[in-house]
């Protein structure tokens, strides 16, 4: 069978290496040059490499209190930081092309466009297929009322490219991509003001999570406007003048660069879709079923053009499931709200499955268990006692439906609790799950006990009684 994937990031090479497990015969056309796509190239990596330098930074500063003591000042060099986020995506590009070429998949570097009938232009070159997968990814998008220029007004894709730390930086939006670039930059030295359109910062996280992120922000230092609006931004003096609702008593916030950081679109444009039959739905996004099929049944589209998470690792399962379904295997299929989110902010947010608003309005009954960093030991000897673990369970079942992490190795914390939603696990056998000691994954254990109501290394507070 031939397979012809259009789209060579981390749904479209990981696929093309499972389907050439499965005996299929795969060409992966890709326009850029570089495979890995925006995750490799523009995001996922570069930006948790800026985040890398900046969490050193961090702490040298915090050093004094575990007996280092520096002397003179700390300089950082945007230049080397760069250097190195180029020389590490460089090495990991290599490395997909070597895995490419060992599975026996055909790379072709040129942009992939839908004939119809079973056919895709790259290039000059024809290619027939009888199952095609499209992975295209998306792009960044900016609202008319940023007019970026790449140096002033930028783009996630601009500020990856910066040669220089900026005074003072406004970020608009408060997702992930906005949050972490304003956690970087501030440890970097700028003075950050954070501008979202929503009553509340990662408004996509449990509710408690986005209020102890708002604490921890203002306490160290960052300026907070929500349900803020932006209605013009001017260069004014060589600064970025930002105006609109709720921007302060005077309207208007200033800073030398402003990051407009507030979504992403599918890239759908020009692919030739109109000759495969192929219609794109209100939201900019193809519609598929379970099985990843279009509406062309010899079609398949993941990632980011299609609905749900727009997620390196959902687009890595999405195209495992097509490909497995291409040939015949049975194939589970994937929920989307057990798919984890990780954001690396400083401390970082990671969850998986229903927060507990969601789990409420759904009319379940819950449990919820949480457990501080504080009253963690390897926190407590790292210094990072800020956060907490936040699980959501059903009452009468103990299913586990959900966990919430702000604070240290959040991102990696939240593995365990992907496996325990996966699976419906319930509070019971994550508890009988010895957790080695002292670690961070104490406190998911931690707050399993606490949503038994056996906690054992931390005293509740105990509820806050009515005001009525």
């Amino acid at each position: 069978m031939k397979l012809v994937i259009i789209g060579g990031g981390p749904g479209g090479y990981t696929a093309a290496i499972r389907a050439a497990q499965l005996g299929m015969e795969v060409t992966l056309v890709e326009e850029d040059k570089n495979l890995g796509g925006t995750c490799l190239n523009r995001g996922c990596i570069p930006t948790k490499i800026f985040a890398e330098s900046a969490a050193r930074r961090r702490q040298l500063q915090d050093d004094a209190e575990f007996g280092i003591e520096l002397e003179g000042a700390v300089k950082f060099n945007a230049e080397k930081m760069q250097e190195r986020k180029n020389s590490v995506v460089r090495r990991l590009a290599m490395g997909v092309s070597g895995l490419l070429k060992k599975n026996g998949v055909r790379v072709v570097n040129a942009r992939g466009r839908l004939l119809g009938e079973g056919k895709v232009e790259a290039g000059e070159e024809i290619l027939e297929a009888d199952r095609i997968l499209l992975a295209t990814g998306s792009r960044v998008f900016v609202p008319p009322v940023f007019p970026a220029d790449g140096e002033k007004i930028v783009t996630s894709d601009d500020i990856l490219q910066l040669r220089h730390v900026p005074e003072s930086l406004i970020v608009v939006g408060s997702g992930a991509v906005g949050m972490e670039f304003a956690c970087v930059y501030a440890a970097l030295g700028a003075k950050v003001s954070v501008v979202e359109m929503l009553p509340r910062l990662l408004p996509l996280e449990d509710e408690e999570v986005s209020a102890e992120m708002l604490r921890l922000m203002r306490k160290a230092g960052f300026s907070i406007y929500l349900q803020a609006k932006i209605t013009e931004v001017k260069i004014e003096n060589g600064r970025v003048s930002a105006y609109g609702e709720n921007l302060g008593a005077e309207g208007r916030i200033e800073a030398e660069m402003l990051l407009a950081a507030v979504g992403r679109r599918a890239n759908l444009q020009d692919l030739g879709l109109e000759n495969a039959g192929l219609e794109i739905n209100a939201r900019g996004r193809l519609e598929v079923n379970k099985y990843m099929q279009t509406a062309a049944e010899n079609i398949y589209a993941i990632g980011d053009i299609i609905p749900g998470p727009q997620l390196a690792h959902m687009a890595a399962a999405e195209g495992i499931l097509a490909v497995e379904h291409m040939t015949g295997l049975p194939v589970k299929e994937l929920n989307f709200a057990n798919s984890p989110a990780a954001t690396y902010s400083h401390p970082e947010v990671a969850s998986v499955g229903l927060t507990q608003r969601q789990a409420e309005e759904a009319g379940l009954a819950v449990k919820i268990g949480k457990f501080p960093f504080a009253a963690l030991g390897k926190a407590a000897v790292g210094g990072h006692t800020d956060g907490f673990v936040k699980i959501v369970a059903e009452a009468e079942s103990g299913r586990i439906l959900g966990a919430h992490i702000i604070g240290c190795g959040a991102c990696d914390l939240i593995g365990e609790a992907s496996l325990a939603v996966e699976n419906g696990l319930t509070l019971e056998e994550v508890k009988n799950a010895i957790h080695p000691h002292p670690g961070l994954a104490e406190a998911i254990a931690e707050s399993v006990h606490h949503a038994l109501g056996t906690p054992l290394n931390f005293l509740p507070p105990p509820p806050r009684r009515s005001r009525r």
